[in-house]
């Protein structure tokens, strides 16, 4: 039956449906970055798949665009959008684990930090992001670079299945052996080819890391960033972590006298035995006088949930990111001279190393397609008062447009801001023509648009 009014899309789900006659949808239209100011048509939250088939079919036959929310840590804001259909996965987290398989199944809306207490209890867990507030669904779509990828890969490498609705309303399992055009596109194409309902995910033996942030000063900054190009290029593949660039917050185990002062920070996390972390870092302790650190072993949830209060919802937001075969003295450079001048402590840039078993995916078998890239490169640009925006951002661009050239073309798409259209055919290299294939096979119409959108 066809649906013209959000009434009527209101009879069909068992979730919510919020439009802008209701109390409260002033802040069901919030989104994470607080630059992004947009007036959906209908916010379906949604309590299961099928109020999720109900909402893209109200969309399709409407002719409106979808926007999708999981975590709603997308940057560029594509959680919501001007006369869209936002379906909000926000009630969909429930985790399943089953401990024999080594596998986690979780609905699309769950956030990372949720995903990790559940696996946790059976002393598992998989790659996720830096931050534990992201979403499942949005990190995993455009790839999943965090903590555990040189020695588990990304989190779209351990996916095993998928329930996607596409846009004709259907609701497809997509696996190897099911779908697997679809499959393959959704591990890295983002949101283009329709909501993600559950992911599957394959879980490894990690329970309590060793790690935790170790700051040097500016001067050593040099030393630091090339020790690290050299050393991660073989060091061993339960190390992950990474350096950034990082105003020091108020916190105890730094000197009271340097809060507020830029540091060179290098975020460590040894995910092999616990006993043997003290030797995994003494290499990168070794590569300069320590002014403080905070290291120890933890909990892996405990450590992918550490910088949360750092980027709270609210915040406005402006970033720029490249994928780097090598970190070449010009880099270094580059990032010696701009990485100083972060702007607010909840302001970073991150070099993330992506080799290791990321390596050990070909090219062509995921939509993720820079498989040879042995770091990605964000320069996050946060903070709390609209009245910096112009300031801050210029910091961001002068800083990207200092590393862009000696940088591969292309960038992860989780770290691309609303202008960065142009670049998509880069950002998936060899990989584009075959991903515009599959979106005219499951999204003809480009019904999934508000995304770094491969056009059909």
């Amino acid at each position: 039956m066809a649906m013209g009014t959000p009434t009527e899309l209101r009879d069909h789900v068992r979730g919510e449906t919020i439009t802008a006659e209701d109390a409260g949808y002033d802040e069901a239209r919030k989104v994470y970055n607080a630059m992004i100011e947009r007036r959906p048509r209908v916010i379906v939250r949604c309590a299961d798949a099928d109020d999720v088939v109900a909402a893209v079919n109200y969309a399709r036959e409407n002719g409106l665009a979808i926007a999708v929310r999981g975590g709603s840590h997308s940057v560029p804001g594509f959680g919501t959008g001007d006369d869209a259909v936002v379906i909000d996965l926000v009630r969909m987290q429930r985790v399943d684990v089953d401990p024999g398989k080594r596998t986690a199944r979780a609905e699309g809306g769950t956030t990372w930090g949720a995903f990790n207490d559940a696996t946790h209890e059976h002393g598992m867990a998989t790659t996720g992001g830096i931050i534990s507030t992201t979403g499942v669904g949005g990190l995993t779509l455009g790839g999943g670079i965090g903590y555990l990828t040189r020695g588990v890969g990304l989190s779209c490498d351990n996916l095993v299945s998928a329930e996607v609705v596409t846009a004709d309303g259907a609701k497809l399992s997509a696996s190897e052996d099911e779908n697997n055009d679809l499959f393959w596109a959704i591990r890295g194409g983002g949101g283009n080819f329709g909501v993600v309902t559950s992911f599957e995910f394959r879980l490894h033996p990690v329970s309590e890391v060793y790690g935790g942030p170790i700051l040097f000063e500016l001067e050593d900054a040099e030393a630091v960033l090339r020790f690290y190009r050299d050393y991660i290029q073989d060091a061993p593949e339960e190390l992950g972590g990474f350096p950034a660039w990082q105003i020091a917050p108020p916190l105890p185990f730094i000197p009271e006298e340097r809060h507020g002062e830029p540091f060179l920070i290098f975020v460590t996390c040894w995910a092999g035995p616990v006993d043997q972390g003290e030797a995994a870092l003494a290499p990168i302790r070794e590569a300069a006088p320590v002014v403080a650190e905070h290291v120890g072993a933890m909990p892996y949830p405990a450590l992918n949930s550490a910088f949360d209060a750092l980027v709270p919802a609210g915040l406005q937001h402006y970033w720029k990111a490249n994928f780097v075969k090598e970190l070449t003295d010009d880099a270094i450079a580059a990032h010696l001279e701009h990485g100083p001048k972060v702007p607010t402590v909840n302001s970073t840039v991150h070099i993330y190393p992506i080799n290791g078993a990321a390596h050990r995916v070909a090219p062509g078998d995921t939509a993720f397609a820079y498989r040879d890239a042995n770091f990605a490169t964000v320069i996050a640009g946060m903070w709390p008062d609209p009245a910096d925006n112009e300031t801050n951002t210029a910091w961001v661009r002068d800083f990207y447009d200092a590393t862009a050239p000696l940088s591969e073309e292309g960038g992860y798409i989780n770290f691309m801001a609303d202008d960065d259209q142009e670049r998509i055919r880069a950002n998936y290299k060899g990989n584009y023509d075959r991903l515009v294939e599959v979106k005219r096979k499951y999204d003809p119409d480009n019904l999934f648009r508000l995304n770094q959108n491969i056009k059909p």
